[in-house]
């Protein structure tokens, strides 16, 4: 037998293990609920809407059900069912009506990995519809501070432009923002990708900022991930990442999803992967050579065997905002205006890539989003034009501006 195929047979085996088994369904308000099932670890999902009739569908691979699942349930779910076929389980919730719906994630419990779909009723809807889902990731943080400038720590750098492009993504309709780490704590390498994986990510988007011996090098540069390294400085953050992951590989826990086994086993699925992140951080990467506050470090995107960025399926991109041990970068990255740009370009970056192969069910695929700015002190209309990639005549038409005068607290819609 071919040693690949032996190979790709045991690890098949290995993963399959995880038994499913309907939980429970739970009234959140009014208007949601919740349904829930249990598995034994972390799965790799895909979850879609189909219409006429209205349903929901929970692909979740290598896997077995506990046995046959066949809920019947009250409006807006006509019935919960599901059917194992060799290594999936296919979960069908058939629905009254199209609603809004929010991608399944996967939370550890005593008993096992709550799977969790979440529905909320919704009026005139033609539709299901669910929020586009970016994983922010703010490098380093507790007692990892990162790199070390002037006056500035990259951990604190990092955690400042996430909360930017947090806010940006939770002011744009058609978009959710889940947050790796919210405040000053340690988070492994492993368990940002995983909690990006049980969040239900559509992609995610690793933040730092970078430093290195010369004060001279400076500029922001993209990443994605590869075992091969494209150059010097890209070789040397690699070379640093793989003596933190070996003190780390036993953080792996056995509920988890190991991704380096299922590269192995979903080989196709990981090849989009490379693909998809290559064309997101080219994206991100065009918004960052428009911004008129930011250097360039590498005009082409980067690849780097980054730890983070090693999900099967999910497209990931690390950021390196600039060199805080250049002074010219530090002060950039010291100053809100600074980050402000950093985060409004990965926005539109992420939002250009989106609007390019909107996830089916999405605002994007039917031409819907927006985002709800809230004006800054020192902001001009000219400035946010640039920034979002429009015209300042779109935005006063769009707000019925009389002039081109804005002020501090003002919430202007802005159509992208």
């Amino acid at each position: 037998m071919n040693k690949y195929l032996y190979l790709c047979i045991i690890l098949s085996a290995f993963i399959r293990s995880n038994e499913i088994s309907f939980n429970e369904v739970t009234k959140l308000d009014s208007d949601t609920i919740q349904i829930s099932f249990i598995l034994e670890k972390v799965s790799y999902l895909k979850s879609y809407s189909l219409i006429e009739p209205s349903r929901l569908v929970i692909d979740v691979y290598d896997s077995r059900l506990n046995k046959e699942i066949s809920e019947v349930y009250n409006f807006p779910v006509k019935k919960i069912r599901a059917t194992s076929e060799e290594n999936l389980t296919r979960i069908v919730i058939d629905l009254y009506e199209y609603v809004k719906w929010k991608k399944p994630t996967q939370t550890y419990t005593e008993n096992g990995v709550l799977l969790n779909l979440e529905i909320e009723k919704a009026k005139k809807l033609e539709n299901n519809i669910r929020d586009i889902v970016i994983a922010i990731d703010a490098g380093h943080g507790g007692r990892d501070p990162g790199a070390v400038g002037s006056n500035v720590v990259e951990k604190d750098i990092t955690l400042l432009i996430a909360r930017e492009l947090e806010r940006t993504l939770r002011d744009t309709k058609g978009y959710q923002a889940v947050m790796i780490r919210s405040n000053d704590e340690s988070v492994s390498l492993n368990q940002r990708y995983q909690n990006a994986r049980k969040s239900g990510a559509d992609a995610l988007i690793s933040i730092h900022a970078d430093g290195f011996r010369l004060e001279s090098v400076k500029g922001a540069s993209v990443f994605v991930w590869s075992n091969e390294a494209s150059s010097s400085v890209a070789r040397n953050l690699s070379e640093r990442q793989r003596k933190r992951i070996q003190a780390q590989i036993k953080d792996i826990k056995p509920y988890d999803f190991n991704e380096d086994e299922a590269m192995t086993i979903y080989p196709s699925t990981y090849k989009n992967k490379i693909d998809q992140s290559l064309i997101l951080g080219n994206k991100i990467l065009e918004q960052l050579k428009r911004d008129p506050f930011t250097k360039i470090h590498k005009k082409n995107v980067e690849f780097a065997d980054f730890r983070v960025l090693k999900s099967v399926d999910i497209p990931s991109v690390l950021v390196e905002s600039g060199f805080i041990t250049n002074p010219e970068d530090a002060e950039r990255l010291n100053k809100k205006e600074g980050r402000r740009m950093i985060a409004r370009s990965i926005f539109l970056g992420i939002h250009n890539y989106f609007k390019e192969q909107p996830p089916s069910g999405t605002l994007l695929q039917n031409n819907q989003a927006y985002v709800n700015y809230t004006v800054q002190e020192g902001d001009t209309l000219l400035e946010l034009a640039i920034r979002f990639g429009i015209t300042v005549e779109s935005i006063s038409k769009t707000n019925n501006l009389k002039n081109n005068s804005i002020f501090q607290g003002q919430i202007l819609r802005i159509d992208i």
